[in-house]
């Protein structure tokens, strides 16, 4: 059976942290900070000034270990429970849910619900009403 870590401090710096770089995107650039789309914009970038800050925050995303490495002299323990065709499915389900969605748990349960966006919020609620289902059946159903 997987085990839930609770970590409600680890939590909160993290929530604290994403709040801060969306609203810091809002009020600079003026962009949502949502993950998919600025890959997405980065993989076909308007100009070199869009490819630049794409990649910067991106950068930014994947070099969270290695902060983590700096201040406590280890790097953070990564535990994947399931196997690599298991994930390659579950990014190609994702990757479709967001395309379909028009965007991610970042772009709309960050960003859109913060602005009260109404397609954000039902967006977000389905996220949430999926997940939830999947890890009853994976747990309960199939005994994952």
């Amino acid at each position: 059976m997987i085990e839930t870590a609770f970590t409600p401090f680890q939590s909160l710096a993290g929530g604290v942290l994403i709040g801060l770089a969306a609203v810091l995107l809002m009020w600079t650039l003026g962009r949502v900070m949502g993950a998919t789309g600025i890959l997405a914009g980065l993989l076909a970038p308007a100009s070199v000034y869009d490819f630049g800050w794409r990649a910067a925050l991106l950068a930014g995303m994947v070099t969270g270990p290695v902060a983590y490495l700096a201040v406590t002299g280890e790097m953070p323990p990564i535990e994947v429970p399931v196997s690599t065709p298991m994930l390659l499915i579950g990014g190609f389900i994702v990757g479709v849910g967001v395309t379909f969605g028009s965007g991610c748990t970042s772009g709309h349960g960050v960003c859109g619900m913060a602005r009260l966006s109404k397609r954000s919020i039902v967006a977000t609620l389905s996220f949430m009403v999926t997940t939830a289902a999947t890890v009853y059946v994976i747990r309960h159903v199939f005994g994952g």
